[in-house]
């Protein structure tokens, strides 16, 4: 993309990805309505995820090697620096949020009342599975324990960083503690964050793909070993 291009683009959607060629396209299509460019981090995927985003038009970023999706945001948010964003939204590739509730993110950011907004599951009438409701208990109630702070989703991947968190934010984390670690960033700097309900929905891909016990262990321990180490 050439630096003409770069230069007016001010919103930007970030979604990493892994293996996600058969429903990225719907995000990928609904992101499209809302901010001025859509970039997609595929992290290391093997079924061509990749080459679908760039026949949508997405700008793609790809690592070589699987690196999780902490890595992959990161990579995103560095992209839209380099674009010279003034904002963004991430979302999550497999289709489990409904990019429609884009403008509720991005509405506190653009009028200048929140650096952070972060799209809440449980804030709106929704039916979540046990699986994705206990891991986000625990992940609360840690995030809470190594941040001081409480949100109501702290491992929402659907959240807008206004243009200080998006200049400012580093994250060291590459799996999916990543999302304590922006909790813990926000602690840390003492921004504004709003969290607004969304809708979410859960099929059986997304149910498959979700966290499992054994990764909500391992995250759980890299949330405690970094808190203990920083």
């Amino acid at each position: 993309m050439n630096s003409s291009i770069l230069s007016r683009v001010k919103t930007a959607a970030i979604i990493p990805a892994f293996n996600e060629s058969t429903h990225i396209s719907d995000v990928i299509n609904g992101m499209k309505k809302y901010v001025d460019s859509v970039i997609v981090v595929d992290d290391g995927s093997s079924d061509g995820t990749g080459e679908v985003a760039k026949k949508l038009g997405a700008i793609v970023i790809s690592h070589r090697m699987t690196r999780g999706a902490g890595a992959a945001t990161m990579t995103g948010i560095i992209a839209a620096r380099l674009m010279k964003a003034q904002a963004v939204i991430t979302i999550d590739a497999d289709g489990q949020h409904d990019p429609d509730d884009s403008p509720k993110l991005l509405d506190p950011i653009l009028k200048e009342n929140a650096d952070i907004v972060i799209g809440s599951r449980f804030k709106g009438k929704n039916t979540i599975p046990f699986l994705p409701k206990f891991f986000n208990k625990i992940g609360n109630m840690l995030t809470f324990m190594t941040t001081g702070k409480y949100v109501s989703d702290s491992q929402s991947g659907f959240k807008a960083l206004g243009p200080v968190a998006l200049y400012t934010i580093h994250l060291h984390m590459d799996g999916f503690e990543f999302c304590t670690e922006i909790v813990r960033e926000i602690a840390q700097y003492g921004w504004r964050v709003k969290e607004v309900p969304v809708k979410v929905t859960y099929s059986e891909y997304s149910k498959a793909k979700g966290q499992s016990f054994s990764r909500g262990v391992i995250t759980a321990c890299k949330i405690l070993l970094r808190f203990f180490l920083r």
